[in-house]
């Protein structure tokens, strides 16, 4: 016979373990997919954790902001390695990448302070708009033409703050944002994207530190909570998707990537509208 104090404990035991699987599966579907498609974690990592946080009713008025700070928790390590190779293959334009940095760790600051001030609703409404851009923008490959050259040292900055904020806000590594404007101002694919890469680290890095201090005062965070940063979810999911990028990378050579651009532009527009209503 199982007492029901007994009883209780293995039930809540068996939910602990089944959500711990959820993380860890987020991070394998975060990995694979960067390391398949291009694509950072965040548009994938923020709507899951959404979704996991409402479930276990984790801090019901700030749920959206504490999915995009563990969010951006995960990307500053994947954000390590991504940039570390593509520096090693010579695809950083690290000039770029240095004028870039101040207005980037301003705007990140910035975003984080926005997002918490933000209704935790209004925060998913914008996150659904942005992740319906950014499936218009894979489903239908849209490129900008060269229409510029790289703006002045004050540009790159300006240029930086605006993306940093938009990133932050939004828990993503920027490559969404930082390699459509790289290919705009005449830089070549493959240097936009080392590029990218490489501005991801410092968007993540003072996204989350923005993250830790906005969330300091807040009460109704659960344990284990750093500021917005719920570290057991972090923990898991960098575990899995360090392992599970390499994987998908390798995937890239061997599957249609055209048509799993498309069927996953589908599943970003799906959830953009599901967070949107």
């Amino acid at each position: 016979m199982i007492f029901p104090d007994a009883e209780l404990q293995q039930t809540v035991t068996i939910s602990n373990m089944i959500v711990l699987v959820a993380y860890l599966f987020t991070g394998v579907i975060a990995g694979i997919t960067a390391g398949l498609l291009g694509l950072g974690g965040g548009a994938i990592i923020v709507p899951i954790l959404y979704s996991i946080f409402v479930m276990l009713d984790l801090a019901p008025g700030s749920t959206m902001q504490l999915a995009v700070g563990t969010s951006l928790a995960t990307i500053v390590f994947t954000a390590m390695s991504s940039s570390l190779t593509h520096y090693r293959l010579g695809n950083v334009q690290v000039k770029t990448v240095l004028y870039l940095v101040p207005g980037i760790i301003i705007g990140a600051l910035l975003g984080a302070a926005v997002a918490d001030y933000l209704p935790t609703d209004t925060l998913r409404r914008i996150f659904g708009i942005f992740e319906i851009l950014i499936a218009m923008q894979i489903g239908f490959g849209f490129k900008p033409s060269a229409h510029s050259t790289l703006p002045a040292p004050v540009g790159l900055a300006a240029s930086g703050g605006i993306i940093g904020t938009i990133s932050s806000i939004m828990g993503i590594g920027g490559g969404s944002l930082t390699v459509p404007f790289l290919l705009w101002c005449n830089v070549s694919m493959r240097k936009a994207v080392g590029t990218s890469a490489a501005v991801g680290l410092p968007i993540a890095i003072a996204g989350v530190i923005g993250f830790i201090v906005a969330g300091l005062d807040n009460t109704g965070l659960p344990e284990w909570s750093l500021g917005y940063v719920f570290l057991p979810a972090a923990l898991c999911i960098i575990a899995t998707s360090i392992f599970f990028a390499p994987i998908g990378a390798k995937l890239a050579h061997r599957l249609p990537i055209l048509t799993l651009r498309r069927i996953f532009a589908v599943f970003l527009a799906l959830v953009g509208l599901k967070m949107v209503f």
